[in-house]
C-alpha cells in the first residue's frame, strides 16, 4: 500500500512541471513576435521618413534649378544687350575709321597735288610771277587740305569720345547686372522668410488634421479630405480647412511687399486608377479641375485671383510608390505651395 500511494502522488505531481514548461516556452514564441512586429514596424517608419527625405530634398533641388534657370535667363538677356551695344559700338567705330581713311586719302591726294605744284613752281622759277590761275588753283588746293586736316581732327575726337561712352555704358551694364543680382539675391530670401512664417502657421492651424502631411515646403492635403471619389466638388469638411488657408493667406499676403511677385500654387493628382467618365475623360481633367476648385473656393473668401495658380499632374507624379490602398490614398492629394513667379 506505501508503494501503491508513492507510485500515485509520483503520477500526479509531474503534470504542473509540463504545463510550466510548456507556458514558459509560449511566453517565449509570444515574445519573440512582439519582437519581430516591432522591429518591423520601426523599419517601416524609418523607410518612410528616408522617403519623404528624399522627396523633399529632390523637391528643394527643382526650386534651386528653377532660380539658377531665372538668373541664367536674365544672363542671358544682359549679355545680349551687351552684344547688341558692342555691335553698334563696333559698326560705329568701323564708319568712323574708314571716314577716317577716306579723309587721309583724300588729304594725301591733296598734298601731293601741292607738291607738283611746288616743283611745277620751282621749275618755273626763272619766272618772277606764277599765272593767275596757278595761284588760284594752289589757294583753292590749300584750303582743302586745311578743311580735310579740320574733319580729321573731328572725327579723330569723335572717336575718341565714341571710346569712353562705350566703356561707361559697359560699366553702367555691369552695375546694373550686379544690382540686379542683388535685388534677385533679396527678394528670393525676403520670400523665404514669408514661406516660413507661412507654412510654420499653417502647420499649427492644420495639426489636428493627422491627415495632412507635410513634404519640404509643400503641404499635401489628402483629395477624400476635400472631395468625393470620382468629383471636383468640394465638400463641406473640405470648405472648413480651406477656410483656415484663406485666413492664414490673407493675413499673410497683408505683409508681403507689393513688389515681391509671390503667388500660392495648388496642384492637383490622382492615383494610376483611371477614370473615364463624360466629365472627366482622363486622371488629367479630374486633377485639373479638383486644383481649379480650390483656386475658386479660395477666391471666393477674398484671396487675389492673380495670387494663384492652378495645375494638374494627373496620375504622373506619385508619393509613393506601388498600387497598395495606402499608396494609392497618398497619391490622391492636393498640393499647396507659396512661391514666386
Amino acid at each position: 500500500m506505501i508503494g501503491s500511494r508513492r507510485r500515485t502522488r509520483s503520477t500526479v505531481n509531474v503534470w504542473p512541471g509540463y504545463v510550466d514548461a510548456l507556458s514558459a516556452l509560449l511566453m517565449l514564441i509570444i515574445f519573440m513576435l512582439l519582437v519581430y512586429v516591432v522591429s518591423q514596424l520601426y523599419l517601416s517608419q524609418t523607410l518612410s521618413d528616408r522617403n519623404s527625405e528624399l522627396a523633399r530634398l529632390n523637391q528643394r533641388l527643382s526650386e534651386i534649378s528653377e532660380l539658377l534657370g531665372l538668373e541664367q535667363s536674365k544672363t542671358r538677356a544682359l549679355e545680349q544687350e551687351m552684344a547688341s551695344v558692342q555691335d553698334a559700338y563696333s559698326a560705329s567705330l568701323a564708319r568712323l575709321e574708314s571716314t577716317r581713311e577716306r579723309l587721309m586719302q583724300q588729304t594725301a591726294n591733296a598734298e601731293a597735288q601741292a607738291q607738283r605744284l611746288q616743283s611745277m613752281d620751282e621749275a618755273l622759277g626763272e619766272k618772277e610771277e606764277l599765272s593767275t590761275s596757278q595761284q588760284n588753283m594752289i589757294l583753292r588746293l590749300s584750303n582743302q587740305i586745311a578743311s580735310l586736316r579740320a574733319q580729321l581732327s573731328q572725327i579723330t575726337a569723335a572717336l575718341k569720345l565714341q571710346k569712353e561712352r562705350t566703356a561707361e555704358k559697359d560699366s553702367e551694364l555691369s552695375e546694373v547686372s550686379r544690382r540686379l543680382n542683388t535685388l534677385l539675391a533679396e527678394r528670393v530670401n525676403q520670400l523665404e522668410q514669408y514661406q516660413s512664417e507661412f507654412f510654420g502657421r499653417l502647420r499649427d492651424i492644420l495639426a489636428s488634421n493627422e491627415n495632412i502631411r507635410v513634404v519640404g515646403d509643400r503641404f499635401l492635403l489628402p483629395s477624400e479630405l476635400l472631395f468625393a471619389s470620382g468629383s471636383a466638388d468640394l465638400g463641406e469638411e473640405g470648405k472648413r480647412e480651406l477656410d483656415k488657408l484663406a485666413k492664414l493667406l490673407l493675413d499673410v499676403a497683408n505683409k508681403i511687399p507689393d513688389d515681391v511677385d509671390w503667388i500660392l500654387r495648388i496642384d492637383g493628382h490622382t492615383d494610376v486608377v483611371p477614370i473615364n467618365t463624360p466629365k472627366f475623360p482622363s486622371n488629367w481633367e479630374l486633377s485639373t479641375a479638383r486644383a481649379v476648385a480650390v483656386v475658386r473656393y479660395l477666391a471666393a473668401q477674398g484671396v487675389p485671383e492673380r495670387r494663384m495658380v492652378a495645375a494638374g499632374f494627373g496620375e504622373f507624379f506619385p508619393v509613393a510608390e506601388g498600387t497598395s490602398p495606402e499608396a494609392l490614398q497618398k497619391n490622391r492629394r492636393i498640393e499647396l505651395k507659396l512661391t514666386d513667379r
